[in-house]
């Protein structure tokens, strides 16, 4: 690619999608600190231990997403095998030199820094890189030997990583996401369903070898039968959904954020929300998250190529099927996964990463087809603006 080739005039980018995730960024610093305090004073004696941490993966986020939303997401595009070894590595690493916590072996400590977990920043890897090999292979994607097969090879290599962590949520969220994008890319409908049906068989072999995954399947459809063991956490989720009503509780009021409901400032922290700011309050967080979903698809449809729309639309899957399977578990829609509510949660690699991704999207947001280049270099005019003006000086 020539440095001609990246004379392109940048428009400005989609405040929209931007204040949406200031906000839910700040939905997520409140309710952190509000489902966190009392953990925090048991373990570590300070009840600002949780959400000073989140705070500065907050910053490091909101950096890292304002410097991507300069940077040219074309230059993306070569970067993209280098990031996918930096990902693949990483899981690899995680697996020998990883730190165990709660039965899983997820983050890699670095010295002093905070854990980071390598699955996290493997999900836009995967996503930049897939987004540039579809963009490259054209129709060769409804291709067995050139479109399906390695897109298989790839994506399985991943998901196995991840899954030998164990971490079974993220491994679908791998999964669903690169799927969804292989379909809108023009994958066959064929290969779509095929894909399904090995992830089904996938599921299926993973519930039955046994495990907490066993157990997360009877919480779903049994919790009632174990309700002080196996199905604890999913009926007081429930009950901490219910006990807000219509208005909730108030700010700070929550009754299960002590001790009742685990992982109250993690992956149940919607629950805690539903608790305190009652369905009204639900609602607005998940009418945010609908209305960035819009807007990103709204952003890949006018991207200026195929790379930058896959990009788009990779980055607004993942954050929606993550929001959805978080959302699904904690009302009893499908089995509980452990994963966190993007922008919400706690969780610094989590916050980083999704930060990370909306700064590309923002910055797809800013090259649009109508400031498309000539040859020259000079960008043109929308062609309807165009028939307008002209219409106009006839008249």
């Amino acid at each position: 690619m020539t440095a001609a080739n990246f004379r392109l005039r940048a428009g400005k980018p989609d405040y929209a999608i931007l204040l949406t995730a200031l906000a839910l960024v700040v939905v997520g610093l409140i309710f952190v600190y509000s489902a966190s305090f009392a953990i925090a004073l048991a373990e570590y004696g300070n009840v600002n231990y949780f959400i000073f941490r989140q705070a500065g993966s907050a910053v490091m986020g909101l950096v890292g997403m304002f410097v991507l939303m300069r940077f040219d997401y074309r230059r993306l595009r070569m970067l993209s095998p280098l990031l996918m070894l930096v990902a693949v590595l990483s899981l690899a690493a995680v697996l020998v030199v990883g730190n165990d916590a709660y039965g899983a072996r997820r983050w890699i400590s670095l010295g002093g820094l905070p854990p980071f977990q390598p699955s996290e920043f493997a999900k836009l890897a995967l996503i930049v890189y897939i987004s540039a090999w579809l963009a490259s292979h054209g129709r060769d994607v409804q291709s067995f030997a050139l479109g399906l097969a390695p897109f298989i090879l790839l994506v399985g290599l991943v998901a196995a990583l991840i899954l030998m962590e164990p971490d079974t949520g993220t491994a679908a969220i791998v999964v669903m996401t690169t799927v969804a994008l292989f379909f809108l890319a023009g994958g066959s409908l064929t290969h779509v369903f095929t894909l399904g049906g090995i992830g089904a068989v996938a599921g299926a072999l993973l519930v039955a070898s046994g495990g907490y995954r066993a157990d997360r399947v009877f919480a779903f459809t049994s919790a009632e039968q174990d309700p002080s063991g196996v199905g604890f956490h999913t009926l007081q989720l429930l009950i901490a959904l219910g006990s807000g009503g219509i208005e909730g509780l108030g700010l700070g009021v929550s009754r299960q954020k002590f001790f009742y409901v685990p992982g109250a400032h993690t992956d149940g922290v919607f629950a805690i929300i539903g608790e305190e700011t009652g369905f009204v309050g639900a609602m607005v967080v998940i009418g945010l998250f609908a209305y960035l979903v819009f807007r990103g698809f709204r952003v890949a449809l006018r991207a200026r190529d195929e790379f930058g729309s896959y990009l788009a639309m990779g980055i607004v899957c993942w954050i929606a099927f993550q929001a959805l399977v978080n959302v699904g578990g904690i009302t009893r829609t499908i089995p509980l996964t452990g994963i966190p509510l993007p922008f919400v949660s706690y969780g610094g690699s989590s916050l980083i990463m999704i930060l990370a991704g909306v700064g590309i999207l923002l910055n797809v947001s800013r090259y649009t087809k109508e400031n498309a280049p000539l040859p020259s270099g000079k960008a043109v005019r929308p062609p309807q603006r165009r028939r307008l003006r002209s219409s106009a000086q006839t008249t």
